[in-house]
């Protein structure tokens, strides 16, 4: 175990940098910690590479190469989701040492997501540095500090690097990890870089009613009638179909599968409809590859339990399949509900991002990487990311845009994310730093 590099990481994860949609209640200071903690612990990178904040807090690193054409770009986010202390079986914000060998772990809110990648990354840079290595062509380091609240900082830093004429010839964030049995009937361990990710929409359901005493409710009162309207929305899922992103995902892990998966995955132009409609039964993740989600996340009535409410609300968090679009989207739940009193509004829309080839040189240095520091057994694939990322800002400025964290994650690992009781193992980590630094040099 390198413990130096280990109890760097555990100061950093110590810190609460918690984003908030309310920019007010955001604790600007532990955010100035963070980057003063990140200065001293990593000197080398400080002094070697030009580093300037943008919208207040994102850091932009420069490491100037051999020459500056077709950079890479490496992205991370140190902000992290709020926690329910009571909920978790450590501190979250202890970065708190379990277990030996194998088995070590550190337990803190953004071990993973995404503190983990960040630090990896500039662990790589530092090991690098000290060995006076000097990459090929230029490398940005881009680090977010709003990502979990679809903020600022990374479309300023977008909006920077285009305006100074730098196109990126690989972008790789945060998405896929390497993981084992998360595709039926394949038993390889598989990394799933992200090559597209789904859109993403907030939509406001509002009943209004004129109110008056709990006593005397009218027939259908407000709540009532959102309450049929989220039983529609629930009960009337988006159709089901297989994006070219998740076509290539099988043709490529064909020749891993079992049968009869194996013969399903090979002739996917024959039985993707039925692939499409069978992958939801095997639960939440394979559902999202094949279909636009809708869930149903806020709700708010009346402000007192013997008021009745004027206004009902609720908020749907949509996540768009790659071919669907917001519009569509908003047109289709208006026409599920089939109730003109309930008023459908759309807010922090996004539509799905391009896809990034998975051919072609920017591709392949990626899966080099993996090969020489996950294993060779590890089988590179191309996945559509399920959540959202920073990175579908740089798809604006580049065409080869990769999501994907190089940890070994196991079921109950990727459970833990936004959840309680987040998680990584400390070889895992460690692995992570080398796969950077190999990516770094093969540049």
């Amino acid at each position: 175990m390198d413990t130096a590099a280990v109890e760097r990481f555990r100061e950093l994860l110590r810190i609460p940098t918690v984003s908030r949609s309310d920019p007010a209640q955001v604790d600007g200071e532990a955010f100035d910690l963070f980057r003063a903690t990140l200065e001293r612990s990593y000197p080398r990178v400080h002094a070697a590479l030009e580093r300037e904040l943008v919208a207040e807090h994102a850091m932009l690193f420069r490491w100037p190469g051999a020459a500056s054409g077709d950079p890479l770009v490496l992205m991370a986010h140190y902000d992290v989701v709020p926690v329910v202390p009571d909920e978790w079986m450590h501190p979250p914000f202890g970065a708190v040492l379990t277990g030996e060998g194998d088995e070590a772990t550190i337990h803190a809110r953004g071990a993973i997501d995404d503190k983990g990648a960040l630090v990896a990354i500039v662990e790589a840079v530092e090991s690098l540095l000290a060995e006076g290595y000097v990459p090929a062509r230029d490398v940005y380091l881009a680090f977010g500090h709003d990502e979990e609240v679809a903020g600022t900082g990374a479309p300023a830093i977008v909006q920077v690097l285009r305006a100074r004429g730098v196109r990126p010839a690989l972008v790789l964030d945060e998405g896929g990890a390497v993981v084992e049995q998360a595709v039926p009937g394949v038993d390889a361990e598989t990394a799933m870089i992200g090559v597209a990710e789904r859109g993403i929409a907030t939509l406001r359901l509002t009943a209004r009613e004129a109110g008056g005493h709990a006593s005397t409710p009218p027939g259908r009162p407000a709540t009532a009638r959102l309450a049929r309207a989220i039983d529609r929305l629930q009960h009337r899922p988006f159709p089901v179909r297989l994006s070219p992103p998740v076509r290539a995902m099988f043709r490529t892990l064909a020749p891993h599968a079992r049968e009869p998966f194996r013969t399903l995955f090979r002739h996917i132009r024959l039985t993707g409809m039925l692939l499409a409609r069978v992958l939801p039964r095997f639960g939440p993740e394979t559902n999202a590859l094949v279909r636009t989600t809708a869930v149903v996340t806020e709700l708010h009535g009346a402000d007192g339990e013997n008021v009745l409410a004027t206004t009902a609300r609720a908020s749907v968090n949509v996540r768009l399949l790659i071919g669907d679009t917001v519009g569509g989207v908003a047109d289709r739940v208006r026409a599920v509900i089939g109730d003109p009193g309930i008023e459908v509004e759309v807010h922090n829309a996004s539509d799905p991002s391009p896809v990034s080839p998975w051919r072609g040189e920017p591709w392949r240095r990626v899966a080099r990487a993996v090969a020489s520091a996950l294993g060779e057994e590890v089988v590179p694939t191309p996945y559509l990311q399920l959540g959202a990322s920073d990175s579908r800002w740089f798809t604006a400025i580049s065409g080869h845009v990769y999501r994907f964290a190089p940890f070994r994650l196991t079921a109950s690992e990727r459970e833990a994310l936004h959840a309680h009781d987040e998680r990584i193992r400390v070889d895992v980590w460690l692995r992570g730093i080398a796969f950077y630094r190999d990516l770094l040099r093969l540049s």
